[in-house]
């Protein structure tokens, strides 16, 4: 039986993907892989992920030496990665090899620093959806409060050949 709403409408499934769905799923890797947890997917709509920022990151060696701040653009970079997930979830990419590369960033706002020991909240939503040009809206938040907001835009694409 099919669960629904209040309103009628079917329920979505809470998916919660580990870093071992998340890995089958993007091809970064450390050092560059900044999502660490699927909190919750909704197919076609948007996602919610988690990056702990760690003070054993790269990054922190030279941004800044005595105030280790992460950097903007990881945020954007993270939210990006977060869309990717979202577009191969919900245009049925899993497998397919295909790889989703930033086009566009629009409108980006830097509200708070990010520091290390923060849990990077990541939540992102689609825009505009074609099969081959996605659009997304994304925002980071610690604790609650707005570190970064962004639009960006990302292709759908064949990797390279090697």
């Amino acid at each position: 039986m099919t669960e629904t709403t209040d309103s009628g409408a079917p329920a979505t499934a809470a998916v919660v993907y580990d870093i071992r769905k998340i890995l089958n799923a993007l091809p970064h890797r450390y050092p560059l892989l900044l999502v660490d947890k699927v909190l919750s997917l909704e197919i076609g709509e948007e996602i919610r992920a988690l990056k702990a920022v760690t003070f054993n990151e790269q990054f922190f060696q030279g941004h800044f030496p005595g105030r280790p701040i992460m950097p903007g653009v990881l945020q954007i970079e993270a939210l990006a990665q977060a869309a990717a997930i979202l577009a191969i979830e919900s245009l049925e990419l899993a497998g397919s090899s295909k790889l989703v590369y930033f086009m566009a960033i629009e409108e980006a706002k830097f509200r708070a620093p990010v520091e290390p020991g923060c849990l990077l909240e990541l939540n992102v939503g689609f825009v505009q959806k074609r099969a081959r040009v996605c659009k997304f809206w994304g925002k980071a938040t610690v604790e609650g409060k707005v570190t970064c907001e962004v639009n960006f835009t990302a292709m759908i694409a064949d990797p390279p050949e090697g």
